[in-house]
């Protein structure tokens, strides 16, 4: 009897063994399932909707078989306020069946009111012009939907994701269960835009070649000093903000509007650092102090508003100042009325090279959506993600959104190349269009018309632009976005606390190097200054979220 139970006892172990293996399995084949499956991830569900598509797929023009509204916030931009009679939802529900019932909230207050509707349980189902990070207070509580969960129903997100290889763009939305809750526009490349304006018909005359590198660009300066002795040949706008961050990344660090919370990945160490501490961020600085000292540079450039820089460049005070391909047309409208058309040339040159070479840093992913937690309980959970899919990242709904329809708003020609028609215009893209595409009929918007191919993308570009673009592609080293290191809600809330001091005063300190009010000599003073504002607890916070992270993907 003894014998029998050791037998059976025997029998029930390995049988256990060979369970916990099967489950263990199981596990491993859910985290790598599908090229950019992780941890975190569950299989999509089943559900049964009278409304999907079964065929629904990349090329199908999503329909629902009945009418369907579905509620939506909509960001109201003040250059073209909202019109219930707007052709663009007429041809939406005209191809898909579906209408909105829309929230309409004006730009200004757009963050605010997403935030209470959220909060109050009162968000539409779908909340779009939401930036990857806006979501993260509003993870924890659950209102919100773990849209990863449901890629699968989306085929045209998942073909551009393959097809551009997306998947680690993806992973820097993942939040500590290794989902994500932003569905981001994404592109299938990167389109930079703010550089330096230069007045070019000045490089022709004093014999000079476009600059190429940052030390090209200050000598191109000192030669224009020379000629024009009165100048400060640059005075910058946007408080220097733009300019610091795209020069930065030449330089091997991050500044201005891209400095974030100060954390950069370092590649070769596989660790995360905080940037301002550098010695690339030093050289930079280093740099642009040399342009002020040597009064290249208006040191004005870092306060003055952008009315007062653009006035010294239209009356010829200066002669370089950042920009992009907006901006650079407005330069030109004013410097015609100062100078006279035809008396000058500006234009936007390729971002200099640096340090470490003719690099450029952006992201593919673009503003996108989030979903009211809600939805997942909706009669037509299924086909409000498809039609979601169509008009967000189909071809055919991208196209609609941007262009408008075919035959009325644009016409193509034998090589595909686009063409607006009378009346119709975007930005003087038609010089005889007398409608605005985004006053008379929504096109073009904002809401639904961003992402997809780089070719849609550009399209509504001048050619000048488009040659710049182009110029970039094929000079430029992109470089690999920096990996995530999600945290929990109390983590955030102490690297905040830490952050927001601590890059409050890099700033400050980055001005006074800048200005030579603060000595180089003074840099590892700095550096202390830094680890006693909390530097090494704020590393020590953003590596051990990262280490979680890697350990678990």
């Amino acid at each position: 009897m003894l014998k029998r139970f050791k037998k059976l006892g025997f029998l029930f172990l390995v049988f256990s063994l060979m369970g916990m293996l099967l489950v263990a399995c199981s596990g491993d084949e859910d985290k790598s399932s599908g090229e950019g499956g992780t941890s975190g991830e569950t299989e999509t569900p089943d559900v049964e909707d009278p409304l999907a598509m079964e065929d629904y797929d990349v090329g199908v023009t999503f329909r629902a078989a009945e009418p369907l509204t579905i509620s939506l916030m909509f960001q109201e931009n003040p250059a073209y306020p909202f019109k219930e009679d707007w052709a663009l939802f007429e041809e939406i529900e005209k191809r898909t069946n579906v209408s909105f019932d829309l929230t309409v909230v004006p730009l200004s207050d757009y963050s605010q009111k997403r935030s209470l509707l959220i909060s109050s349980g009162d968000a539409p189902l779908i909340i779009p012009k939401t930036y990857p990070g806006e979501e993260l207070p509003f993870v924890a509580s659950g209102a919100i939907l773990p849209i990863s969960d449901y890629i699968e129903w989306m085929p045209n997100f998942m073909d551009k994701v393959e097809k551009w290889d997306l998947w680690g763009d993806l992973e820097t939305l993942k939040q500590l269960d290794g989902k994500f809750y932003v569905l981001p526009g994404i592109h299938e490349g990167v389109v930079p835009d703010y550089t330096i304006a230069l007045r070019t018909d000045l490089l022709e005359e004093y014999g000079l070649e476009e600059p190429t590198t940052w030390d090209e660009f200050r000598d191109v300066l000192r030669v224009f000093k020379e000629n024009n002795p009165d100048s400060i040949p640059f005075s910058d706008r946007w408080q220097g903000e733009s300019l610091l961050n795209f020069a930065a990344v030449s330089f091997g660090t991050r500044a201005g509007w891209g400095l974030g919370n100060g954390a950069q990945y370092d590649r070769e160490n596989d660790e995360f650092v905080f940037g301002p501490a550098t010695e690339e961020y030093k050289t930079m600085l280093e740099y642009f102090h040399s342009l002020v000292a040597e009064g290249l540079m208006d040191r004005e450039s870092f306060t003055q508003d952008d009315d007062q820089a653009i006035q010294k460049l239209v009356t010829e005070q200066s002669f370089a100042i950042s920009t992009n391909s907006q901006t650079v047309l407005d330069y030109r409208n004013a410097m015609n009325e100062t100078l006279g058309e035809g008396n000058f040339e500006i234009k936007k040159i390729l971002v200099p090279g640096g340090p470490k070479g003719h690099v450029i840093a952006g992201s593919r992913l673009e503003n996108g959506i989030m979903f009211n937690a809600e939805l997942k309980d909706h009669p037509n959970f299924k086909a409000i993600i498809q039609f979601v899919d169509w008009l967000w990242y189909s071809d055919e709904g991208q196209e609609l959104s941007k262009w408008g329809v075919e035959g009325v708003h644009f016409e193509k020609d034998e090589n595909g190349e686009r063409r607006l028609l009378d009346p119709w215009d975007f930005l003087g893209l038609n010089p005889t269009g007398t409608k605005d595409l985004r006053i008379e009929n929504g096109f073009s918007g904002g809401v639904f018309a961003y992402g997809g191919p780089t070719e849609l993308v550009t399209s509504m570009m001048p050619e000048e632009e488009k040659e710049w673009q182009q110029r970039m592609a094929e000079t430029k080293e992109l470089l690999p976005v920096d990996p995530p290191y999600p945290m929990d809600e109390a983590e955030r809330e102490q690297l905040t606390l830490i952050s927001t001091p601590l890059t409050d005063f890099v700033k400050t300190a980055t001005l006074e190097f800048i200005l030579g009010e603060r000595d180089f000599a003074d840099w590892d003073a700095y550096v202390a200054e830094l680890e006693a504002k909390g530097m090494g607890q704020f590393l020590e916070l953003v590596n051990n979220a990262y280490e979680r992270y890697k350990e678990s993907n």
